[in-house]
């Protein structure tokens, strides 16, 4: 009640979820790839020491890599600490990229060995279009491939 008698809602903190509850999101590919080494025997110290972009010089401090695992932020991390990152869990930009895409992006890459760009590219337009289209697309594909056995 106030100062006149009045009822007043009186507004309730927020509380951090329950990492237990059944409605907490499970952890990002880019904070499993961390925990992952956790999971080794490294610590945040250690991966924190190791991780230092080598164009740049910055390093991860261990705050920031708990963070990623615990609480990641809102936003992905930038290409500095992704390249960082890279080195401190020993693997490869392009796959500290892809699982930093799909957690921020929701973008799960597909790797498509021992094709150039151009199929690469190819492939992607078609992953894209209806399947009128892609009958269409196939079907041009296999006409030519005829044609080179003809000839």
């Amino acid at each position: 009640m106030n100062a006149d008698g009045e009822e007043v809602d009186m507004p309730v903190p927020a509380t951090a979820p329950d990492q237990g509850a059944p409605d907490a999101k499970p952890p990002g590919a880019l904070s499993r790839l961390i925990q992952e080494a956790l999971d080794e025997g490294f610590s945040y110290q250690q991966l924190a020491d190791r991780s230092r972009d080598p164009e740049s010089g910055e390093g991860l401090s261990k705050q920031y890599l708990n963070k990623l695992v615990n609480t990641p932020p809102a936003n992905p991390p930038n290409p500095t600490q992704l390249r960082a990152l890279a080195v401190g869990l020993r693997k490869s930009e392009r796959r500290v990229k892809e699982a930093a895409a799909e957690q921020w992006l929701d973008y799960t890459a597909t790797e498509l060995a021992g094709y150039d760009e151009d199929v690469r590219i190819i492939v992607g337009h078609l992953a894209g279009v209806t399947k009128q289209e892609l009958r269409q697309w196939r079907a041009m594909i296999e006409a030519a491939e005829r044609a080179k056995r003809e000839d």
